[in-house]
């Protein structure tokens, strides 16, 4: 969306804003009120606790702070709004109680926007409305940016994503969307300890860019003098640590991706990558399960969740093999059809594009499931049983070694997760890194084969379920929020001019 500038008129009001606000301030340092002096201030109670029980709270003293967003000033007498990290809460100034000086100071030289701190006592007005009663008054720092006009707040989603901490002062509801955030990650890691997981960290800095579809940001450490590559995921690494003994272990943090940006991709996002020795991608489908339905149920409290207007249900899932579901919604029969040369010609005859080099029969299928089934996909659905070729990291299953015992998981048309029974051996491992370096090197790439990693392989890694999910897209969902930047404190924005 494009940027929307100030007008002539709104710039120079806005300038002139600043300017009597640093006029404010250089009197108030003058006479020796110099907030930004202020070092600490003993907070005893906010807005949350205040409100939330009254009957507890009501005649005793307090001292509260925040940010100063409404004044209604009546005489002897004001009212203003404090914001703080909970909510608003009203405070009662009178000249009676907080002086001549001080009063003057707040009716003049305060502005909206301003910290302050007060001391006073709880009682409730005439309207009902919990409020204190302050007998000391003090500003905790100046504000020299006015805030946005009150009742429109922030309406370009270039300055909400831009100037989130504006953002965050001007809308509580934004405000919610990232306390939620922090409860749905701290339920994602309170589930996975609770079953024994245990929490890695691992390279982020890579000395090589792997042969994976996905373009990494490259770097150059000059100590090394050497290229390196911010990591695309986290998994090689992960597998490592089950071939060294964990057995149960997983990583939640941020992948970089040099790749395109639209609602649901931002190149640097978060995600959970877990595996566990032995089980298959069956008990990682339970695994999934169980943790959808624990993470809204900690965090919304109910299974029925509703996401733009679609009651979405995380107590029940769907599944379909990749095969099934474009027989579905694509009404072709994939057993049916037997060659490469057949599957080209049922995708020209259906307009079905692939990349150039992608032709196979795999490869075809998932270009019609591409095509005709993922934005069908609304409910929760596993989609199962991948072909080989778009698997490079998954078991071939045993009884067709043209498929991969992989699946991924869709909600609302959006890819959620992803998952495998590991590809553990070494061999099979190795040609599939390599024929997939050497198309990426064909494209222009870098690309190379982890030896570290087949190394680690040929130690011998036991038969292990991999998981990888995105937590940006669940929080989208437990949001209700419409686009990946929503639900990112600060995404990826083009620098302004």
């Amino acid at each position: 969306m494009e940027e929307k500038r100030e007008t002539p008129q709104e710039e120079e009001t806005l300038i002139e804003q600043a300017r009597i606000r640093r006029e404010k301030l250089a009197k108030l340092q003058a006479e020796g009120h110099d907030p930004y002096c202020v070092t600490s201030y003993p907070v005893t109670a906010n807005s949350a606790l205040i409100k939330g029980d009254f009957a507890a709270w009501e005649g005793k003293e307090v001292v509260v702070a925040g940010r100063l967003m409404s004044r209604r000033v009546m005489g002897k007498a004001s009212f203003s709004h404090i914001s703080d990290r909970d909510g608003q809460l009203q405070i009662y100034v009178t000249r009676q109680d907080v002086g001549e000086d001080v009063y003057t100071a707040y009716k003049k030289d305060f502005d909206i926007g301003d910290i302050v701190g007060a001391k006073g006592f709880v009682f409730k007005t005439q309207t009902g409305e919990v409020s204190v009663h302050v007998r000391e008054l003090v500003m905790l720092s100046k504000a020299l940016l006015p805030l946005p006009e009150k009742y429109n707040g922030l309406q370009n989603p270039d300055t909400k994503y831009r100037l989130r901490h504006l953002d965050l002062i001007m809308d509580q509801d934004v405000r919610e969307t990232f306390f939620k955030r922090a409860r749905i990650v701290r339920s994602i890691r309170r589930f996975l300890d609770d079953r024994g997981f245990i929490e890695a960290e691992t390279p982020i800095l890579l000395p090589l860019e792997i042969g994976a579809d996905a373009r990494p940001f490259k770097t150059h450490h000059n100590a090394l003098d050497l290229d390196m590559y911010l990591r695309i995921e986290t998994e090689l690494y992960l597998k490592r640590l089950i071939v060294g003994g964990f057995e149960k272990v997983y990583e939640l943090g941020r992948i970089f991706r040099n790749e395109g940006m639209d609602a649901r991709h931002n190149p640097e996002f978060t995600t959970v990558e877990i595996y566990q020795a032995y089980a298959d991608y069956h008990a990682v489908m339970d695994f999934v399960e169980e943790l959808y339905r624990f993470v809204a149920e900690k965090t919304c409290g109910t299974l029925q969740i509703e996401y733009r207007g679609t009651m979405l249900d995380f107590g029940h899932w769907e599944k379909l093999t990749m095969k099934e579901a474009v027989k579905k919604y694509a009404g072709v029969d994939f057993d049916a059809v037997e060659s490469d040369e057949a599957a080209r010609a049922l995708a020209a005859e259906r307009g079905v594009e692939t990349e150039k080099g992608k032709e196979t029969k795999g490869h075809i299928l998932a270009a019609f499931f591409d095509a005709y089934v993922e934005d069908k996909l609304i409910q929760p659905t596993f989609i199962y049983d991948y072909p080989v070729e778009i698997s490079p990291l998954a078991k071939r299953k045993p009884e067709d070694p043209t498929m991969t015992e992989r699946f991924e998981y869709f909600i609302m048309g959006m890819e959620m997760g992803n998952a495998f029974s590991e590809l553990n051996d070494p061999i099979d491992q190795k040609k599939r890194m390599a024929d997939q370096a050497a198309k990426k090197r064909a494209q222009g790439a870098n690309a190379q084969i982890d030896e570290e990693f087949i190394d680690a392989l040929e130690r011998g890694m036991p038969p292990t379920g991999g998981l990888g999910l995105g937590v940006d897209r669940l929080v989208m969902l437990l949001t209700d929020s419409a686009s990946i930047r929503d639900v990112l404190l600060f995404p990826t924005m083009k620098p302004k001019k």
